[in-house]
């Protein structure tokens, strides 16, 4: 592959670095994307690479749900204060640019354990509960992103 296609895959890569962060693009499905016609184009020993930064990105996702959902278990809060936070943070993503996706989530998870809860003080330590099980599972998809975007760059510009 040319220089100017492996920074293409890299610049790719960083999109969906920052998509992680940020969640407005899938950023771990652009990385996978990226790294895969990038091994199809080079072949051979790429396979190898491709299929280990996979294997390390499919194992960040896997933890990221166990060690989230154990920490929503351990302080009781149910499922549904994380996927109404979810759902009011990509409204809020729309109507409050840059942090509307955060100010949406922490206001759908309070609204959902304010309803459950019926207290101010309950709701926000549900509220709370949820937005660092939410920070937990960002930051363990971002570091398998990286972890795997090593492995290609070891592949891609030391082979």
């Amino acid at each position: 592959m040319p220089f100017w296609g492996e920074l293409l895959v890299a610049a790719v890569i960083m999109v969906g670095l920052v998509g992680i962060v940020v969640p407005v693009l899938p950023g771990t499905v652009l990385i996978v994307g990226a790294l895969f016609v990038w091994a199809l184009i080079v072949g051979g020993w790429a396979w190898s690479v491709f299929a280990l930064a996979l294997l390390v990105i499919a194992v960040g996702e896997v933890l990221k749900y166990l060690i989230a959902g154990r920490s929503l278990r351990a302080d009781a809060i149910p499922n549904r204060t994380v996927v109404v936070g979810g759902l009011v943070g990509i409204v809020g993503f729309f109507v409050v640019p840059v942090i509307g996706l955060l100010l949406g989530f922490i206001v759908g998870a309070l609204a959902s354990e304010l309803v459950r809860t019926r207290s101010f003080d309950g709701a926000w330590r549900g509220a709370f509960s949820a937005l660092k099980a939410a920070v937990k599972t960002i930051g363990i998809e971002l570091l398998f992103a990286l972890l795997a975007t090593g492995i290609w760059t070891g592949g891609a510009f030391v082979w």
